[in-house]
């Protein structure tokens, strides 16, 4: 397999399994096991103390990162009239009401994330069964669904990430590309562990945080010392 090859071997090599880094010391050794040609992507798994089956226990929310996620983000605003010049002037890259509904039913997907103004809802409802199973629905609970559009989409290209617990407990994130270098990377990462900590569900019981891996796109995984991220939480 071309994913345990020799150099995938040689960068597991420098890791040692047994151990918990600090979170300086991981990145440091994410940016030395990185091994691809191109600019990897650099990930972070949470693997939370909750059940996602119980409502009161899904864990979500957002973050902006404070050095954004290193590609750009195609913005689609459904929006009208004065709204919709808000979200062109706060740099949306395609905005519109119906048009953009008809041609996203036709199989059109040209971008990574949606905002809309509360009115529009009940038209982009209809394409939800398009939009929803790729993530790109609209939600109030994650700030997509808003008045305030130009805020909505100024963070976004920002940054702005969305987090979420998924079935088995983890909650999955990218925090930047390999060429952000070390210190830019664990600011990324500190700020949306804080985030995740400050979103423990009232009804987690025992441990909330129960494990942290780094790792980039092509390489193998770093675990992070539990002690110092349940310090982020303030």
């Amino acid at each position: 397999m071309s994913g345990k090859g020799k150099s995938y071997r040689a960068a597991l090599a420098k890791i040692d399994r047994n151990h918990r880094y600090t979170l300086e010391e991981g990145i440091r050794l994410v940016h030395e096991t990185a091994r691809a040609k191109f600019d990897e992507t650099v990930e972070m798994a949470i693997r939370l103390g909750v059940d996602p089956r119980q409502a009161d226990q899904n864990v979500r929310g957002t973050v902006v990162l404070p050095h954004g996620k290193g590609k750009p983000v195609r913005v689609l605003a459904f929006a009208k009239g004065e709204k919709e010049r808000e979200a062109q002037e706060a740099g949306a890259d395609y905005i519109g009401a119906e048009e953009l509904i008809k041609k996203i039913s036709e199989g059109w997907l040209e971008f990574d994330k949606t905002v809309a103004t509360p009115d529009m809802m009940g038209a982009v409802g209809r394409i939800g069964k398009i939009l929803g199973p790729r993530g790109l629905m609209p939600n109030p609970k994650t700030g997509t669904v808003t008045m305030d559009i130009g805020k909505a989409v100024k963070e976004i290209k920002a940054g702005k990430l969305e987090f979420r617990v998924d079935k088995a407990g983890i909650v999955h994130v990218a925090i930047g590309r390999i060429a952000f270098g070390a210190e830019k990377l664990a600011d990324n990462a500190k700020v949306v562990l804080s985030a995740i900590l400050r979103a423990k569900p009232a009804s987690a019981k025992g441990n909330y945080v129960e494990g942290v891996t780094l790792c980039t796109t092509m390489g193998p995984g770093v675990k992070i010392d539990l002690a110092q991220v349940r310090t982020m939480a303030a």
